[in-house]
């Protein structure tokens, strides 16, 4: 009998063994848990790893509180040294400046991949000894020309983002870009509060047929309180008149007219699988530094119609058509 039980647990030891998966992926991301931006990532990312690795992520909230972020990558650090992991995912560009740069890029051997990062990699001094990964850039290009297709007579645009180190990205992208965009570049505003929204929706009225808006999550009321991007989108659109082009699929879901979207799911999914051969033992030579490429078109059906604007039916062919999030 007792040769039975340990025959038994020795079964039961192997069976644990084969079914456990072979790596410990560590995933730190710049922002809060349920950003949505965020949570697209981790769809990617799990998408691609779930089955081959046990997952941790840490989130550095740096969105509503960008003065606790450094706190947080030292925390972010401590679970690293504590799990060990064969790999590291860092999402974003504040976990690069303030997680990457001083705790791990050529300090340690892990492969560290990044992805949804605004600025040029050598920003980051990027490619190093153990970090490559994926660049984030909008389809601002392609998202003019499409509502120009929704808005035939649309000739000026405006931006408006974040005064944070992913809006001063995306100017730099713009300034870079805009003279090959279909319509006339007014004004481009990197923002902390409400005051200044409000500020450039008036201005908007004046002299913009549609304002390019990327993340304002974070931006602070006159309470001093950090607002979500569904509240600032509101806010806004009860003083702006005109369409609204989102930068990402939920600014759409939440109100925008129109965008050509760049996906988290994409960003996640190409980061995960460029660590994964880095774990199977690919050299980070060989794993170059890539970028995003899918644009997906989407329109918000109730912004349309409240707009009265009424596209031929070929603008619509290909085009994920969605109402306003209700959540």
């Amino acid at each position: 009998m007792r040769y039975f039980y340990f025959a038994l647990l020795l079964s039961i030891s192997l069976s644990n063994s084969l079914w456990a998966k072979p790596y410990k992926v560590l995933v730190v991301m710049s922002y809060e848990k349920n950003n949505p931006w965020c949570q697209e990532i981790k769809e990617g990312i799990d998408a691609v790893l779930q089955d081959k690795a046990e997952i941790s992520y840490f989130y550095m909230d740096t969105k509503v509180n960008l003065s606790g972020g450094k706190d947080k990558a030292r925390q972010a650090f401590e679970h690293f040294d504590k799990l060990n992991p064969d790999g590291v995912i860092t999402a974003d560009d504040n976990a690069q400046s303030m997680f990457v740069l001083p705790y791990l890029s050529n300090k340690v051997s892990t492969p560290v991949f990044f992805c949804g990062v605004n600025a040029e990699p050598e920003k980051y001094q990027y490619p190093s000894s153990n970090v490559s990964g994926v660049l984030e850039r909008g389809h601002i290009r392609e998202s003019v020309a499409f509502i120009q297709q929704l808005v035939p007579n649309l000739k000026t645009i405006c931006f408006l983002t974040k005064d944070s180190p992913s809006g001063r990205a995306l100017k730099k992208q713009v300034e870079t870009e805009k003279d090959t965009y279909l319509a006339q570049t007014k004004r481009f505003a990197l923002i902390q509060t409400t005051q200044e929204l409000n500020q450039q929706a008036r201005l908007a009225n004046q002299d913009c047929d549609a304002v390019y808006m990327d993340s304002l999550e974070g931006i602070v009321d006159k309470d001093s309180q950090p607002l979500v991007n569904k509240e600032v989108l509101e806010h806004f659109s009860k003083i702006y008149r005109g369409p609204v082009i989102g930068a990402n699929r939920y600014h759409v879901l939440e109100g925008a007219l129109s965008a050509v979207v760049k996906t988290g799911q994409e960003q996640g999914e190409t980061a995960a699988a460029l660590l994964l051969k880095a774990m199977q033992g690919m050299s980070i030579e060989d794993l170059p530094i890539t970028q995003n490429y899918q644009g997906r078109r989407i329109i918000n059906v109730t912004t349309m119609k409240s707009l009265g604007i009424k596209p031929p039916p070929i603008v619509l062919r290909g085009t994920t058509l969605v109402n306003t999030s209700r959540e």
